[in-house]
């Protein structure tokens, strides 16, 4: 059964009143309302949704890249929400399940302020350990840090690489000094930087 996200937002907002939680309705056709969490009350609602309300398994964490904050509005529509950012954002998205009520998935989002030095989340890991190699992977491809992750490195791309291959801006490096064996294009673009001896 799909979670009611605009019930479950009534809940969290009688049991914690004050955290910063809105309803952003999906217009498609799915119709998957997910719930908006401020980054001061992610762990205070996740606790309260893995303990109140039996949401116990975080089954999928993925980061998405809103150069553009506008975009993201006319995905997911904040609920009686005046006006957007003026920058762009990153994002991540969880989906939660509750294994005993067998609902979900139930989507919560968290914003980082900025895709520059303020693109900071805090971690899930000490609610849900599936997260762990998620954000990860995250941090890895999208760039977000997770405050108070216990192990916050790359997972995919190795330690000396430079930048994060998902953010809509990424260049790729076009002389391909690690391909073991260009070929193709790859192999075309690779000889501007690899001249062949005379």
């Amino acid at each position: 059964m799909t979670a009611d996200a605009e019930a479950i937002l009534g809940e969290i907002r009688a049991a914690l009143p004050n955290a910063a939680v809105s309803l952003l309705k999906n217009p498609g056709p799915a119709a998957q309302h997910s719930l908006r969490v401020g980054n001061d009350d992610l762990l205070r609602v996740a606790a309260f949704l893995r303990d109140q309300l039996a949401f116990d398994l975080l089954s999928n964490a993925t980061g998405v890249d809103w150069p553009e904050a506008e975009k993201a509005d006319a995905v997911a529509i904040p609920e009686a929400e005046a006006g957007t950012a003026e920058s762009g954002f990153l994002e991540t998205v969880y989906h939660l399940y509750s294994t005993s009520k067998r609902i979900g998935p139930l989507v919560l989002r968290a914003r980082t302020a900025d895709r520059g030095d303020n693109a900071c989340i805090p971690s899930l890991v000490s609610i849900y350990r599936s997260a762990e190699f998620q954000e990860r992977e995250i941090f890895d491809l999208y760039g977000i840090v997770f405050t108070g992750h216990p192990d916050l490195r790359r997972i995919l791309m190795w330690d000396e690489f430079v930048d994060h291959p998902m953010r809509k801006d990424y260049v790729a490096p076009d002389d391909y000094e690690y391909e073991p064996t260009p070929h193709d294009d790859v192999l075309e673009k690779a000889k501007k930087h690899y001249p062949a001896n005379p």
